[in-house]
C-alpha cells in the first residue's frame, strides 16, 4: 500500500509538472514591424491659395484635409476650388464636389460625389460624379465612361468623356449622347 502511495504521489507530482510546463507561456520571436500608413497631418477648416508672380491663381478651401507623407491629400468631407484669371482679380472657373484627393506625384486633383465646374464668363456648367484636374496641363477631364452634362445658355449636352480646356474654355464629349444647336457661319448659309 506504501508502494501504490508512492507510485500515486509521483504519478501525481509529474502530472502536475507537466501542466505546469504546459502552461508555460513559448517565447515568441522578435514584434513584427507595423508600418502607419495614415495620415501625418490633419486640418481642419483648410484655406490653400496658390499664387503665381504675385497673382491669386487658385483659392481651394475644405472642412478637411489629411496629408500623408507621400505628400498627397484627401479631402473626405469635400472641397470648393476658385480658379482666377491671369491677374488674378476674378474668378473665372469654380470646381466643388464631396470629395476630394491629390496626387503629388502625378500633380492631379480628383473629385467625387456631386461634381460641378462652372465657367463664370462663358456661364457654362458641368456636372458629373467624378472629374480629374490636371494642374499642370489646366485641363478638368472625366474617364471616358463617365457620364457627364454640360449647360451654356444656348444648349444642354450631354454624354461621356468629356474633356474642358481651362485656358480656352473649350470642353468636347468623346461621345456625345444628346441634341444640341449647331451654329453655322453666316458665310455658309448663303
Amino acid at each position: 500500500m506504501v508502494r501504490n502511495r508512492n507510485l500515486l504521489t509521483c504519478g501525481l507530482l509529474l502530472l502536475g509538472l507537466l501542466g505546469v510546463a504546459s502552461c508555460k507561456k513559448k517565447e515568441e520571436g522578435p514584434a513584427k514591424k507595423i508600418t502607419y500608413t495614415g495620415p501625418t497631418v490633419e486640418t481642419s477648416n483648410v484655406l490653400t491659395l496658390i499664387s503665381d508672380s504675385a497673382k491669386l491663381q487658385i483659392r481651394l478651401k475644405a472642412p478637411l484635409e489629411l496629408t500623408f507623407e507621400s505628400g498627397d491629400q484627401i479631402y473626405p468631407k469635400g472641397m470648393n476650388v476658385l480658379f482666377y484669371s491671369k491677374d488674378g482679380k476674378k474668378v473665372v472657373n469654380t470646381l466643388q464636389g464631396k470629395y476630394g484627393k491629390y496626387e503629388k506625384g502625378k500633380n492631379l486633383y480628383t473629385v467625387r460625389g456631386d461634381v460641378r465646374v462652372s465657367n463664370e464668363e462663358q456661364q457654362q456648367k458641368m456636372y458629373t460624379e467624378e472629374m480629374f484636374y490636371d494642374k499642370l496641363k489646366n485641363i478638368i477631364y472625366t474617364d471616358s465612361a463617365t457620364f457627364a452634362k454640360v449647360i451654356t445658355p444656348t444648349d444642354s449636352l450631354t454624354g461621356y468623356g468629356l474633356t474642358y480646356n481651362m485656358a480656352t474654355s473649350r470642353y468636347r464629349f468623346s461621345r456625345p449622347t444628346g441634341a444640341f444647336t449647331a451654329q453655322v457661319p453666316a458665310e455658309k448659309q448663303k
